[in-house]
């Protein structure tokens, strides 16, 4: 082989390394932006996980806050109901006493 034939095979060899480092550039660059995609989907996927906890959490006090005026509801009938039986037990014991005074 001469010498001329050697500097033209390290000539070819040279423009395919020059290629092949420009080519493993764009190859790191593009594994940069995979690896950028794939954390921005992973922070997505961990906040959408906190929004759905949060929107559990607001549904239950939600709930809670539309059961508040049928509770509130429920207690006043009761109290009404425990104040009309306890006027009309009231008045069943006046009567009686009244009675009882009038017969001796």
């Amino acid at each position: 082989m001469t010498d001329e034939e050697i500097a033209v095979k390290l000539e070819g060899h040279e423009h395919e390394i020059g290629s092949l480092k420009h080519r493993m550039k764009n190859q790191e660059e593009q594994t940069k932006t995979i690896q950028d995609l794939v954390m921005s989907v992973k922070e997505l996927a961990l906040n959408m996980r906190t929004m759905m906890e949060e929107q559990k959490d607001q549904g239950e006090r939600l709930e809670k806050l539309e059961q508040e005026p049928a509770k509130r509801w429920k207690d006043s009938t009761k109290a009404l109901f425990n104040a009309f039986l306890g006027a009309i037990g009231t008045a069943v014991a006046g009567g009686v006493i009244y009675l009882l005074t009038m017969i001796q």
